[in-house]
């Protein structure tokens, strides 16, 4: 019970008023590639690497034929594998081999050896010669990326 000199206060407003501070996040110090950079994506958030890697090994033969524009591969492989196939179609494009034979990718193999990547090899004829691609995909903002490239 209260007496009659005492009044009762509801807690809410005994409490401290919460003021705004600075964040706890120091954002001079980081990157733009640690704030706004490629986020890794779990395998269950990509599409069967199976197919796709089929359907990139395709267009990356291509490219590299000379029969496909280098830039359409841009978006889905790193700056160093769109240098090496980019180099490649150029040389093509010098020697005018690019609208004259037809590369095809004729089998695909593919494993997964960790969560959001898949290596696959595919096996291509360009055009009277049976040759191997390899290539690592690395899945990044919900699609898979080829991040390693060897052509054999």
């Amino acid at each position: 019970m209260l007496s009659e000199t005492e009044s009762w206060v509801p807690d809410d407003l005994c409490a401290p008023r919460y003021v705004q501070d600075a964040l706890a996040i120091d954002f001079d110090s980081m990157t733009d590639e640690q704030l706004f950079g490629e986020r890794p994506t779990r395998r269950d958030d990509l599409p069967d690497p199976r197919v796709w890697a089929g359907h990139i090994a395709q267009g990356l033969v291509e490219v590299m034929a000379g029969a496909r524009p280098a830039p359409q591969v841009l978006r889905w492989t790193t700056p160093e594998v769109y240098a090496v196939v980019a180099r490649r179609a150029a040389v093509s494009a010098r020697r005018g081999t690019g609208s004259t034979r037809r590369t095809v990718v004729r089998g695909v193999r593919v494993c997964e050896p960790a969560d959001g990547v898949a290596e696959a090899s595919a096996v291509v004829v360009d055009g009277g010669r049976v040759r191997a691609l390899a290539f690592r995909l690395v899945g990044l903002d919900g699609r898979w990326r080829v991040e390693a490239l060897q052509v054999g």
